[in-house]
């Protein structure tokens, strides 16, 4: 079989792109998503290579051909491929052991596979020693052969063989990790139950350390005299026919005491079907009367069971003692019909002693269905499958074609986006050294021209943009030192001016100043916007100092290295940080752990350096959580809830209230300071502050809504580049309306969450320039004017 035409190559540069039907998994957890990559280094192309290429093709693995040492090591360090050929017949191009210890120097090639191609060699001639390939780094060789079917076995023996052996390796150290810091206590023995491992939360249960318990047997250890006398033989039945045996067991501590435990023991079925290990996951067991589900017998055996090899274990099934649920559940004349439809693994969920309130909600509908009539029964069904679904606050929009500005602004800011449609990366990153231009070393140094407009920074019209141009566009250190001083930030986190200065210059350094957009100046508006929010007397009276630190901490670095680019066309892209954060709030995470990892790393700038521990983790939660409240795919969750849980209850008291005015407002304060509601009230406020340019002055508005339509366009112009799914379609230069983007950005975002927000913190003037600037854009979309500006009369 002939191979691939150069012009074929150059259309094809990864080679196959079938998905392997080969995936292989270690229980339920996936080794590899993608298909095996494989790199072929030869020289020159025969049919040597040829017969590798296609018998890739034919496996459904991706393939790459380097043609020199050099290109060779370049492509594996971007691709880390699983399988590596490295032809070694002929020593005129390159040295293959030169090669393979190219590779082998890289830190990725640990978990790599490299194959050696070597010569046939005549019958009389003597088989040459396989040890200087195995010094220098090769794991199998090859006999030269040109045939698709040997190259093909060759590459799927070691798929299954050495491949799923590294796969396995790799994920043994994500699975013990996870063993390490679950709660649950977890035991491994042998067949023979010799203990060869214990967690830190079996450590913590039993008293012992882990030293003393690996090698043991099981009989070694001293037992607690309150189990059943045969309860032991009964597991040891269950388990060793391969059935996994859950129940309730005593087990004794280093300190003689007996511990009552919810143990699960699961048998580790191995080669040729033989028990290698059991797997024992234990939990105590807590038996009062919040409990909805309990056992009337102590164990239960997996699998098919009879009255001779286990116990059988039946469920009494009693609700939660909470009043709703009792209450509602007494009122059916056939409640008592609602146990025969409990199973037991409703029963181990229900004895969980921590319930959600999504929980009780349920549980308290499920009840009432029990005593309502058809009808209302089904109704209720229907709202069950409502309550059950993780996207309680995410509104369904209509068809597309309904309104597609405001159903491409709502995918876009609010889905992580498509899975990776193709091989395209998307990796951005920034020089961090800091601007040239002459940083002023006290606030009395400021130009005069600056601090001339500084002096109207607690004005709401406050002009950034014009701060931003008299800045050299560094606006955010100098409108940070005006306000943080304002604030007492320095007195309270008992740091210097100069260290603040460092560290806001340090911030600033690390905002893109080629974004339109997501910029310092952005940074500086949102501050300036959340200094503002932090002196409406509402806000002063329900956050203390630290909640002001943070938030404008938080405000500062909310956006902090942000790439110009979306969390959808990240997790499009495969981005690095889509991958370190999963594809979940992944910028936003960025911004949060790349402030303090900054500010952190060198003491002139890190302003929390002398913050005692408690106070620093204090602050630190805060901040992080208020950065994290800027993702918009918890937007109406944020709003909702502060909705029911503020603007409800005191509206309620202003109306119902007869007592005196002070009694009125003490039962608001109450509300506006408890824990929960101050969180709230914080993640409102950065929200709000993050996008309030519709409720600026029209000028600003304006000039805001060109620069976020650039980013989104220049978004757009890159995907179609790329050849990445198109995230915001409408946002097309050729062809967008700015006006009908930002009517229904105000429509859909903003109206309702500043409405909540004025009725909280008072704010008629942005409630009038947000009216204005609707009427604006509403304006323009009626003339059918597609840009910012009306057309020249």
């Amino acid at each position: 079989m002939s191979g691939p035409s150069a012009e074929e190559r150059a259309a094809l540069p990864n080679g196959p792109r079938k998905v392997s039907a080969t995936e292989e998994c270690v229980g339920p957890m996936r080794l590899t998503q993608e298909p095996i990559q494989v790199l072929l280094v030869f020289a020159k192309e025969d049919s040597q290579s040829d017969a590798f290429w296609w018998a890739c093709e034919r496996a459904g693995f991706r393939c790459n051909i380097a043609r020199t040492p050099e290109s060779a090591v370049e492509c594996f360090l971007d691709k880390h491929h699983e399988i590596i050929v490295i032809d070694g017949r002929h020593s005129r191009y390159f040295e293959p052991e030169a090669v393979c210890r190219l590779i082998r120097a890289t830190k990725p090639s640990e978990n790599t596979v490299i194959l050696a191609v070597v010569p046939q060699r005549p019958a009389d001639q003597e088989e040459p020693s396989v040890l200087p390939l195995l010094c220098a780094g090769f794991s199998r060789r090859f006999v030269e052969n040109s045939s698709v079917s040997a190259c093909y076995n060759e590459l799927i023996q070691i798929e299954h063989g050495e491949v799923r052996c590294q796969f396995k390796l790799r994920a043994c150290n994500s699975v013990f990790t996870a063993l390490e810091l679950c709660q649950e206590a977890v035991e491994i023995t042998s067949e023979d139950h010799i203990i060869q491992y214990v967690n830190p939360a079996f450590e913590r249960m039993m008293g012992y350390h882990k030293g003393e318990l690996i090698g043991k047997e099981l009989t070694e250890l001293p037992k607690s005299d309150k189990n059943r006398a045969d309860l032991l033989d009964t597991i040891n039945t269950c388990i060793k026919k391969g059935k996994e045996w859950q129940g309730i067991y005593y087990a004794r501590k280093k300190s003689g005491d007996s511990i009552q435990q919810h143990v699960k023991i699961t048998p580790v079925i191995g080669q040729g079907g033989k028990i290698r290990h059991f797997v024992s996951i234990k939990r105590p067991h807590i038996d009062n009367n919040n409990q909805v589900h309990k056992f009337n017998k102590e164990e239960r055996c997996s699998g098919e069971h009879s009255q001779s090899e286990c116990h059988s274990l039946r469920h009494r099934d009693r609700r939660k003692d909470s009043i709703d649920a009792r209450s509602l559940s007494s009122r059916g004349s056939d409640a008592p019909s609602l146990q025969n439809r409990r199973y037991s693994s409703v029963a181990r969920i229900h004895s969980m002693t921590i319930e959600a309130p999504i929980t009780k909600v349920i549980n308290i509908i499920n009840a009432a269905q029990e005593s309502s009539p058809v009808t209302v029964a089904e109704a209720l069904d229907r709202v069950l499958e409502i309550l059950r679904t993780t996207e309680l606050y995410s509104p369904q929009l209509a068809s597309k074609e309904d309104d597609p500005h405001t159903n491409d602004l709502v995918g876009g800011l609010m889905s992580d986006g498509l899975r990776r449609l193709s091989g395209n990366e998307y990796v951005f990153c920034k020089n961090m050294s800091q601007s040239q231009l002459a940083i002023p070393v006290t606030l009395n140094d400021v130009p005069p021209s600056i601090a001339e407009m500084l002096n109207d920074e607690e004005c709401w019209e406050f002009n950034i943009l014009e701060l931003e141009a008299a800045t050299h566009k560094r606006p955010l250190t100098y409108l940070g030192l005006k306000i943080f001083t304002s604030f007492g930030v320095c007195e309270f986190l008992n740091c210097s001016e100069a260290t603040l200065r460092s560290w806001l210059q340090l911030m600033e350094a690390s905002y893109h100043a080629s974004n339109s957009y997501h910029n310092s100046t952005h940074a500086a508006d949102v501050l300036h916007a959340t200094a503002y929010f932090l002196r409406k007397e509402r806000v002063k009276s329900s956050l203390d100092q630290l909640d002001e630190v943070a938030a404008l901490i938080a405000a500062t670095v909310h956006d902090v290295d942000h790439p110009g680019r979306t969390n959808s066309f990240l997790c499009n892209a495969g981005s690095e940080l889509a991958i370190l954060y999963n594809d979940t709030a992944v910028l936003e995470s960025h911004h949060a752990a790349l402030a303090f990892q900054l500010t952190v790393r060198d003491s002139k700038s890190n302003i929390f350096k002398n913050t005692d521990r408690n106070q620093f983790r204090t602050l630190r939660q805060a901040i992080i959580d208020m950065v994290l409240a800027t993702e918009m795919t918890r937007h109406f969750e944020h709003v909702s809830k502060f909705v029911n849980s503020i603007n409800k209850p005191m509206a309620a008291i202003e109306e119902t209230s007869t007592s005196s005015v002070n009694s009125d407002c003490d039962g608001q304060a109450n509300i506006r300071n408890s824990p929960e509601n101050r969180l709230l009230i914080k993640r409102m406020l950065i929200k709000c502050a993050d996008v309030a340019n519709p409720c600026r002055p029209l000028e600003l508005c304006i000039e805001w809504a060109g620069r976020i339509s650039e980013e989104y366009f220049a978004q757009t112009d890159e995907e179609k580049r790329q050849g990445l799914p198109v995230v915001m379609p409408v946002f097309d230069r050729n062809t967008c309306s700015v006006p009908k983007s930002q009517i229904s950005f105000i429509d859909y975002f903003i109206t309702d969450m500043f409405d909540a927000w004025d009725a909280f913190a008072c704010l008629p003037g942005l409630m009038e320039h947000l009216s204005e600037n609707y009427k604006y854009w509403k304006g323009l979309d009626e003339m059918k004017c597609k840009s910012l500006r009306p057309p020249p009369s």
